[in-house]
């Protein structure tokens, strides 16, 4: 196995875990944004406000983007192991 073909590797599995993760950290970063606006709009200085909303809509953005993400992933992974025998010398 050369150099490249751990770059390449490497690579593409960050890629696949920016790609994977970007939905749920944007919909935590809008939610956040939004409730911080409602806080300094009303005054309202709780540093707990924020969690409860954002743990819903992560898991409503899991709920929406989980099987994408799983297929993903897993066709990822099914690609890493059909070409094992490629990356393996004895």
């Amino acid at each position: 196995m050369t150099i490249d073909a751990v770059t390449d590797i490497v690579r593409e599995s960050l890629f696949l875990i920016i790609k994977t993760s970007l939905p749920v950290l944007l919909v935590s970063l809008i939610v956040g944004l939004i409730i911080s606006i409602f806080q300094t709009v009303t005054s309202i200085q709780e540093q707990t406000l924020t969690f409860v909303p954002k743990i819903i809509c992560v898991f409503l953005a899991l709920a929406v983007c989980g099987q994408w993400m799983m297929n993903a992933m897993v066709e990822f992974m099914t690609q890493l192991w059909s070409s094992f025998s490629v990356y393996v010398h004895r």
